[in-house]
C-alpha cells in the first residue's frame, strides 16, 4: 500500500477532530476525502502531509511508519487550497522553485521544467506572473511544481474550490486524464459530492471525525451503509411511516418489510430516479400531484405531493417529460421500484425491493 492510517486520531484541545480512523490508498489510486466542513478530511490530509501530528495510531507511507518524520522528509507534493504560488515568480520559476532547494544543477530544473510546462499545457506562459494567469492556470502552475520533484504522494486540499463552476468542471476532467497519465498516489479532500463521485476512483467518507463509508462512487451511491452516507451522496427521500400488516405504509404509499411488527415506526429511504411518474392518475398506485420543476439539463428534477402532504421527489428525462407531457399541478400517479429500510441506528437494515404495479413484475 502507498498510504495507510491505522486507528488515527488528532485532538485540538477539547475538540476530538480525527477519531479512530483506519483505511489505506493503494499504489497509483485517486482517492478523495469527502464529507461536510468540520468533518475532519483536511486534518486527515494534513497528518498525512506531516503539516500536523497524530494524537494517535500510526501513520505508514509505503511502509515506513511517518508518524514523528518531517514534512521535507516524506516525498510528497502538497497543493494548497488557495494556490500559494510565489507572487513575484513567473511561472517558470514557481515551477523550479523546489528542485532549486533541492540543489537540481541549472540543465537538469530547466529540462523538467520544460516537461511540465508540456504535460500541463503552459506553453508560452513561462514567464507571466501569478496576477496574469487565470485561476485553472494558477492551479495548474500550483500542481505542477507540486509534482516537480517526482513525489511518491501528490495530496491536493480543496483543489477547485477557487475557481468558478465551467473552469471547475474543465479542471475535474483534466485531472482524471492528467491521473491516468502520470499514475501518481493522489488524494484530495473535496466537500462536493459530484466532484468526488466524477474524479475518484474510491472516495473516504467523513463526519464528525468519524470514517464512515469507504467505497467506489456506485458503491457509496448504491451500497450507503447508513442515513448520513445516504443523505450526502446524492439526494434520498426518507420517509417516517408505520408498520401495518407487514407494510410500512401512509395513505395509498405501502413498503412491504420482512419481519415488521405492526406499529412499529421504520424508516424507508429511495433515490429520486426510483420514482416512476405517469400523467395517468390510475395507471400506478400512488396518486399526487406534480407541484415543481426543475430544470437541470438532460434531467429534471420535479416534486410530487401526495394526499397526505408527503413530497417526493423525483428525476426524470427532459425527453421523457416531453413524451409523457407532464405540467406543474397535473394529478399525476406514481410507484416507487426500488427502496431500502433504515433501522433505529440509521444502518440499513432491509434489503433493495420495490413497489411495484400490477402488470409490471418483480422489483429490483
Amino acid at each position: 500500500m502507498s498510504i495507510e492510517l491505522r486507528q488515527i486520531s488528532k485532538r485540538f484541545g477539547d475538540v476530538l477532530a480525527v477519531d479512530d480512523v483506519s483505511f489505506t490508498v493503494a499504489e497509483g489510486e485517486l482517492v478523495a476525502l469527502l464529507g461536510p466542513s468540520g468533518g475532519g478530511k483536511t486534518t486527515v490530509l494534513r497528518m498525512i502531509a506531516g503539516l500536523e501530528m497524530p494524537g494517535g495510531g500510526d501513520l505508514l507511507i509505503r511502509g515506513q511508519r511517518v508518524n514523528d518524520v518531517p514534512v521535507q522528509q516524506r516525498n510528497i507534493g502538497f497543493v494548497f487550497q488557495g494556490y500559494a504560488l510565489f507572487r513575484t515568480m513567473d511561472v517558470f520559476s514557481n515551477i523550479a522553485f523546489g528542485l532549486s532547494i533541492r540543489k537540481w544543477s541549472k540543465s537538469d530544473i530547466a529540462a523538467r521544467v520544460e516537461e511540465l510546462v508540456g504535460i500541463f499545457g503552459l506553453e508560452g506562459l513561462e514567464r507571466r506572473l501569478p496576477h496574469q494567469l487565470s485561476g485553472g492556470q494558477r492551479q495548474r502552475v500550483a500542481i505542477a511544481r507540486a509534482l516537480a520533484s517526482k513525489p511518491g504522494v501528490l495530496l491536493l486540499d480543496e483543489p477547485f474550490a477557487a475557481v468558478d463552476a465551467k473552469i471547475r468542471q474543465e479542471l475535474r476532467e483534466w485531472l482524471v486524464r492528467l491521473h491516468h497519465e502520470l499514475s501518481v498516489t493522489t488524494v484530495f479532500v473535496t466537500h462536493d459530492q459530484e466532484e468526488a463521485m466524477e474524479v475518484a476512483n474510491r472516495i473516504v467518507i467523513f463526519s464528525r471525525g468519524r470514517l464512515e463509508q469507504i467505497g467506489t462512487p456506485r458503491e457509496v451511491y448504491e451500497q450507503p451503509v447508513n442515513e448520513f452516507v445516504a443523505r450526502f451522496i446524492g439526494v434520498m427521500n426518507v420517509l417516517e411511516l408505520k408498520v401495518q400488516d407487514g407494510a410500512a405504509r401512509l395513505g395509498e404509499l405501502s413498503f412491504p418489510v420482512h419481519g415488521a411488527v405492526d406499529g412499529q415506526t421504520l424508516r424507508i429511504g429511495f433515490r429520486p430516479y426510483a420514482v416512476k411518474v405517469s400523467p395517468l392518475p390510475r395507471e400506478y398506485p400512488c396518486r399526487a400531484l406534480l407541484k415543481h420543476v426543475f430544470f437541470l439539463g438532460v434531467m429534471l428534477r420535479i416534486e410530487l405531493e401526495t394526499p397526505d402532504g408527503l413530497v417526493i421527489r423525483a428525476r426524470i428525462s427532459k425527453e421523457d417529460f416531453a413524451r409523457l407531457n407532464l405540467v406543474e399541478d397535473q394529478p399525476v400517479s406514481f410507484y416507487i421500484r426500488e427502496y431500502r429500510v433504515l433501522g433505529g441506528d440509521g444502518a440499513f437494515t432491509g434489503q433493495s425491493s420495490a413497489i411495484v404495479p400490477p402488470g409490471f413484475g418483480e422489483g429490483i
